[in-house]
């Protein structure tokens, strides 16, 4: 089930089990070519986490 079909969808922040850091949807990450808005499921499976290096799967959606 994916939510990158709907942009109604509010979106969500995805935070790093490893280190805590989060990533926002709204925001994305443009230092690293991550466009704001970018959904989650749109982000490349060999994207890391940049404080620690954690892979995708080592992240958990957070409501905040």
């Amino acid at each position: 089930m994916s939510n990158n079909e709907t942009s109604t969808e509010p979106f969500q922040t995805w935070m790093c089990l490893i280190c805590g850091w989060i990533y926002d949807e709204a925001t994305g990450l443009p230092e690293e070519g991550i466009a704001p808005g970018t959904r989650w499921a749109d982000v490349p499976m060999n994207w890391t986490c940049p404080e620690c290096g954690a892979r995708k799967e080592d992240f958990e959606m957070v409501a905040v």
